[in-house]
C-alpha cells in the first residue's frame, strides 16, 4: 500500500547497507520456501487457513487497521518463515555460529489466533519451536529489543517454560501490553521504557532484567526479534536509540550465546521504519555479529 510503513524499500535499503566493502566475506544464502506445516506448531490450523484465504489475488485486503495483504503476502511470509527456519539447522549444524534474516513481514505482534501490527505468522514462535522439535532443544531464550511489544510472542509462550521471552520496548505504546507485571509462567521478562528514554535507559533495561533472566535460564539457542524502530530517527515511535546501541546490545546478547549455547544465534527482522535508520542499525548489528 503506498505510503505503508511496512514496505518493501525496507528490504532494499538493509541490501544497499550490506554492499559496503566490510560485509564483503558475509556469506548470502536467498531464503527458502517454509513447509506450511510447520506454522501449526504455534498457530491452529483453522486460523492459518483463515489468513492464506484472506491474501486477495489482486488489489489489497484489509485485516486490521494497521495490516493489509497483497497478493505476494503469503509467499512472503513463507519466505521469512523458511529464512527462520533455515537459520535454525545452520546453527545447530555447525555451519555458522550465527544468523541474521533480513525478512518482512515482521511476526512478532501475531497471536496463536490473531493476525495484527504488520504480522500474519509468528515467525520467531515458529523457529523457537522448530528447533525444540527438530533440534531437540530443550530451551530458547527469545529477546526482543522493537520499540514494540512483542505481544503474540509472549502470548504463544505465556505458559511454557522451556521458552524464555524477555523485551525491551516503549510503554504506553501499540500493542499496549508489555507491563512489569505480565510473567507468564516465571519466563515472561519485561523492561518497558518511556518516550524520549535513550542509550542508557535502554542499557540499563538489558543489564539489569533481561540479560540476568537469559544467563539464569541458560538457552540452548538464542533467537532475537530485532526490530530497529527504537532508532532515533523513527516516525512511528519516541526512543532515542542509535545504531550503536543496537551493536552493543547485540555484543552482550553474544557473550550469553558463547557462555550457554555454542554462540548459537538466529537474528529475525522486526520493524524498524525510517530507512536510514534502520539501514545503519541492521549494519552494526550483522557487524557484531560477524566480527564478535
Amino acid at each position: 500500500m503506498p505510503g505503508h510503513p511496512e514496505r518493501p524499500d525496507r528490504l532494499r535499503a538493509i541490501d544497499r547497507a550490506l554492499e559496503a566493502s566490510r560485509f564483503d566475506t558475509l556469506e548470502r544464502i536467498e531464503a527458502p520456501n517454509a513447509d506450511t506445516g510447520w506454522y501449526g506448531l504455534v498457530h491452529p490450523q483453522s486460523y492459518i487457513d483463515r489468513v492464506e484465504k484472506l491474501v486477495p489475488e489482486s488489489g489489497l485486503a484489509v485485516i486490521d487497521a494497521d495490516t493489509t495483504a497483497s497478493p505476494g503476502s503469503w509467499q512472503a511470509v513463507s519466505r521469512a518463515v523458511g529464512a527462520a527456519l533455515a537459520g535454525v539447522d545452520a546453527v545447530f549444524s555447525g555451519e555458522c555460529d550465527n544468523v541474521f534474516a533480513a525478512i518482512r513481514p515482521p511476526g512478532h505482534h501475531a497471536e496463536k489466533s490473531t493476525a495484527m501490527g504488520f504480522c500474519l505468522v509468528n515467525t520467531i514462535a515458529v523457529a523457537a519451536r522448530y528447533a525444540q522439535k527438530k533440534h531437540d532443544a530443550e530451551r530458547v531464550a527469545i529477546i526482543d529489543f522493537d520499540v514494540h511489544h512483542g505481544n503474540g510472542t509472549q502470548d504463544i509462550f505465556w505458559d511454557d517454560p522451556s521458552v524464555l521471552f524477555a523485551s525491551s520496548h516503549q510503554m504506553p505504546l501499540y500493542p499496549g501490553s508489555g507491563a512489569l507485571s505480565e510473567t507468564g509462567t516465571g519466563n515472561i521478562f519485561n523492561a518497558p521504557l518511556s518516550h524520549g528514554d535513550d542509550g542508557y535507559q535502554f542499557r540499563l533495561a538489558l543489564e539489569d532484567r533481561l540479560l540476568p533472566a537469559i544467563d539464569d535460564f541458560k538457552p540452548d539457542l538464542i533467537l532475537i526479534s530485532a526490530g530497529f524502530d527504537a532508532h532515533w530517527r523513527d516516525p512511528l515511535a519516541g526512543l532515542n536509540l542509535t545504531h550503536e546501541d543496537f551493536s552493543q546490545a547485540t555484543a552482550r546478547i553474544m557473550d550469553l550465546a558463547e557462555r550457554h549455547c555454542s554462540n548459537r544465534i538466529v537474528s529475525l527482522l522486526e520493524g524498524g521504519y525510517d530507512l536510514q535508520g534502520l539501514a545503519e542499525s541492521t549494519a552494526e548489528h550483522v557487524n557484531r555479529l560477524m566480527n564478535g
